[in-house]
């Protein structure tokens, strides 16, 4: 449609299977190239509406178009080609393979050389060309989430989803996270992010949804959202 958002999840209502709705009526979007954070309570179905937006559960009620593209029913397999990445929070790395082997496992869909963008990755996360012969699974964690974003980015996406990227890594490394986060998006590529450390990944968003029982609860810039008073005092303790 004119004037979509580059991606969005309109009006979405659903669950898993045939379980309740945990969606009501819930809207994420974001523009090209930007950042779009999903924070909120536990529980709150932050996870599941970016699910939703992959194709990972049904949709009873609402829409997904990405760049004008209606992909509502495609499956998450045929939403990849259409350029979405998406980095489960667990079990998103090969732990017995080499970093470099999980690079090329993103590529597997690509016929084309894929030189450039292992460059483009290495250097995004210098750390990864250091050890690139080593297995994934002897790496910490942080450096583990390293690789499962650079193995998303050899698909070269449009959009990229993290869920919770910075689970479980130490502040320092969660800056560092995010501020190859920041670089992704400056390179054009839209990012979609649930995030527990919600004051600062709404310092990175350029836009930011409140999810409340699977329902948008508030909307605005990360700015807005950090500054208001009501989201401080709720969501992001005082």
């Amino acid at each position: 449609m004119a004037g979509d958002p580059f991606l969005i999840g309109e009006n979405m209502t659903g669950g898993y299977g045939r379980g309740a709705d945990i969606l009501h009526d819930c809207t994420v979007s974001v523009e090209k190239g930007q950042i779009a954070v999903i924070v909120g309570p536990n529980g709150a179905g932050k996870s599941t509406a970016m699910k939703a937006i992959f194709g990972m559960l049904d949709l009873r009620k609402g829409s997904v178009r990405i760049d004008g593209e209606d992909i509502t029913r495609l499956s998450p397999q045929a939403r990849v080609p259409k350029g979405m990445a998406f980095v489960p929070q667990t079990s998103n790395i090969f732990p017995s393979m080499t970093v470099e082997e999980n690079l090329e496992m993103g590529a597997f869909l690509r016929r084309d050389d894929i030189r450039d963008t292992m460059d483009q990755v290495y250097g995004l996360f210098p750390i990864l060309k250091d050890k690139r012969r080593q297995n994934a699974g002897e790496l910490s964690g942080g450096q583990r989430q390293q690789v499962a974003v650079g193995r998303a980015l050899m698909t070269q996406p449009k959009v990229l989803m993290l869920d919770e990227p910075t689970a479980g890594v130490s502040p320092i490394v969660m800056d560092e996270l995010f501020d190859r986060i920041i670089e992704v998006a400056r390179a054009g590529i839209t990012i979609l992010m649930v995030e527990q450390n919600a004051k600062q990944a709404l310092d990175i968003a350029d836009i930011g949804y409140v999810l409340v029982q699977g329902s948008n609860a508030h909307t605005g810039t990360g700015k807005e959202l950090l500054e208001d008073p009501v989201v401080r005092r709720t969501f992001l303790g005082g």
